[in-house]
């Protein structure tokens, strides 16, 4: 797989990782996410890692990369379903989310979602 599903869902585009992430698996969700919001104006990104068992430090680059290209384009990202080893993990390694809002699940993602659009 060389692509991630990215969903189109009202204002918002859902993506829900599925697979172990690689390093071109990454850079090719960040060009895809980021041509997705320039094209259909989207409000909000809400990522989906609860499948991913690990997220070394390129990949917590790209997704802060991914917050900051959103933001530029007036859209919000919400990262999900992290576990908590994932978590530790990323704390240890000094790894900081700049910019990435957080929730436990898809549902309270995307009331993040939505409240900050609404804002």
């Amino acid at each position: 797989m060389d692509r991630i599903p990215i969903l189109h869902v009202g204002a918002l585009l859902l993506v829900t990782i599925q697979v172990d992430m690689h390093d071109q698996l990454a850079t090719n969700l960040q060009e895809d996410l980021t041509l997705r919001v320039s094209e259909t104006h989207a409000k909000g990104v809400l990522i989906d890692i609860s499948a991913l068992d690990i997220v070394d430090s390129y990949i917590a680059r790209v997704v802060g990369n991914i917050a900051q290209m959103s933001r530029i384009l007036d859209a919000h990202t919400v990262l999900v379903g992290m576990r908590p080893p994932v978590a530790m993990t990323l704390v240890e390694m000094g790894v900081s989310l700049d910019g990435v809002s957080t929730a436990l699940n898809v549902d309270k993602g995307i009331l993040l979602l939505n409240k900050k659009i609404d804002d």
